[in-house]
């Protein structure tokens, strides 16, 4: 079946060497993006807010991204809708540099350190320091881009974890390839967690992987939107009844240590492999955007989420 053969539709994400956004990856090197009829390709966009300026720009059809970026090119998210999770919660790792005798979960130690974290993804950490009443002015914590910036297809997270290895950096707050790439390679401590309880509770919902699309498609096109969520769907299912696929993707996709990686990452996250998007959800991802200021007001989840897609993924589904 093919809803639109003439057509190649975009699906922008800020990294592809990375667990992040791995369903939405895995979908077009297993074909599920082919199965439901549509031929998607892949564009690294970075950094992340830049793919939803490419997306309310119409360079690109979908974005994998945070569900909390749309609302830098969408003010009062209008013009954009969160179609499905591609995992559950957020899914940034707090990393230091090993011999700094930092304990896991202890934010006590960050004063006066330089913290790296891309663009848009700076906000959670932010927002979970505020959380937990740190000030980071008032611990002269300072929270930057990489030093010298990220070179172009290269991903963020693994740039700062080569970083941290050669001892230019304190820590990163990035994806969880980054994290295993610093353990991996002896350079790093996981100080937080946020998935499996590190940190303030409230941090976990501040928000999570989503594939988005401009509201007009949705509109328009709802058989295509439907479609790509049932691919993103169908990919999780078949991570989770055979995680060994993970390496598959990863050989196509990734380099030979991150492929290496990618099977525990993806194993270690299968429980967070749903595409339902709570109002529980929305309500506190919302209360997150007004806290660092992307958002003036809440609004109702029925303006933000997808009707249509919604009715698939709160289906039942065959286990």
């Amino acid at each position: 079946m093919s809803l639109s053969s003439a057509r190649t539709f975009k699906l922008a994400l800020p990294d592809l060497v990375s667990n992040s956004y791995f369903p939405a990856i895995a979908a077009v090197e297993l074909g599920m993006f082919k199965q439901c009829g549509l031929d998607v390709s892949l564009e690294m966009v970075y950094p992340a807010p830049a793919c939803y300026d490419a997306l309310r720009d119409c360079q690109v059809d979908f974005v994998a991204g945070s569900a909390h970026l749309p609302l830098g090119a969408f003010p009062g998210w209008r013009g954009a809708r969160l179609l499905c999770s591609l995992s559950q919660g957020m899914y940034w790792f707090l990393v230091l540099r090993k011999g700094l005798g930092a304990t896991r979960g202890d934010l006590s130690i960050l004063d006066g350190m330089r913290i790296v974290a891309a663009p848009g993804v700076d906000l959670g950490f932010r927002a979970l320091l505020d959380a937990a009443g740190i000030d980071p002015v008032e611990h002269n914590i300072e929270i930057a881009p990489l030093p010298g910036g990220v070179a172009a297809g290269v991903s963020f997270g693994v740039a700062a974890a080569r970083a941290m290895e050669a001892g230019k950096i304190d820590g990163f707050w990035a994806n969880g390839m980054a994290a295993a790439v610093a353990v991996d390679s002896g350079a790093g401590d996981i100080i937080l967690d946020v998935r499996r309880g590190d940190g303030p509770p409230s941090a976990f919902a501040f928000t999570q992987p989503s594939l988005a699309c401009r509201a007009e498609l949705a509109e328009s096109d709802p058989e295509i939107v439907q479609a790509a969520v049932g691919a993103i769907m169908q990919t999780q299912k078949a991570l989770r009844e055979d995680p060994s696929l993970a390496t598959r993707v990863g050989q196509a996709w990734f380099p030979a240590q991150e492929a290496r990686l990618i099977q525990g990452l993806v194993e270690r996250d299968l429980d967070y492999y749903h595409a339902h998007i709570d109002t529980a959800f929305i309500d506190a991802m919302q209360a997150f955007a007004m806290r660092i200021g992307t958002l003036d007001q809440a609004l109702p989840a029925d303006m933000i989420v997808d009707r249509g897609c919604r009715l698939l993924w709160e289906s039942p589904q065959p286990s």
